[in-house]
């Protein structure tokens, strides 16, 4: 990875080894030399953020080396979640629900909700973590729902509202894991009728009836 060309010096010559611009090919939103920048606590901040554990004892190249490896894989994921879902958009089966039907299909963050209070639809990976971290939304899964190693019921713990205890918080990668090999659909709101932010949303499967 063009970023290792800073690894095994000092921590403070991270920024000026790593060559401007992004080095990482096929991922425009990924750009090495910002990030280079970043402080060592916003670099570990960020980290945690996405669910990468074990950085506190990192020094600032490795941690560099995490983060865009960390936005690497999301971007590959993205892009292999964007072409087996149509673009983001509606996942077709046997049991889409009537709330599917009559929602806006939204297939990238470029789309607008049509009105406020209007139901959406997506299976885009960054429209859900956008909507999520809007919101403070901390990627979860039922605590005991567990299964083979894999993440259970899928859901995100807001803070804000108090923390539930019968979740568990999962990295993003995890999440969407789960998210992608289930083929669910996110149907969600990003305001209520009244203009407020609105923190709806619901998980539902094509294939099964009960999601």
């Amino acid at each position: 990875m063009p970023t290792k060309n800073g690894s095994g010096r000092g921590s403070g010559s991270t920024a000026t080894t790593n060559p401007p611009g992004n080095q990482t090919p096929n991922t425009p939103d990924i750009n090495e030399s910002e990030i280079a920048r970043l402080k060592v606590d916003q670099l570990r901040s960020r980290l945690r953020a996405r669910g990468v554990t074990g950085t506190a004892d990192m020094q600032k190249a490795d941690l560099v080396n995490a983060l865009v490896k960390s936005l690497r894989d999301d971007s590959d994921g993205r892009t292999r979640s964007s072409s087996s879902s149509g673009g983001g958009g509606v996942r077709k089966g046997p049991h889409n629900s009537k709330s599917i039907k009559y929602a806006q299909e939204v297939t990238s963050v470029d789309d607008e909700p049509e009105r406020p209070g209007r139901s959406l639809v997506t299976s885009d990976h960054e429209v859900i973590r956008r909507w999520a971290e809007a919101r403070k939304g901390v990627p979860s899964t039922v605590d005991g729902t567990e299964h083979d190693g894999h993440a259970g019921v899928l859901r995100f713990d807001f803070p804000s509202n108090g923390r539930e205890q019968r979740l568990r918080e999962i990295s993003w990668e995890e999440w969407f894991r789960a998210f992608d090999e289930r083929r669910l659909n996110f149907i969600y709101q990003e305001e209520r009728s009244d203009g407020k932010q609105s923190n709806f949303f619901r998980l539902e499967s094509p294939d099964r009836e009960d999601g």
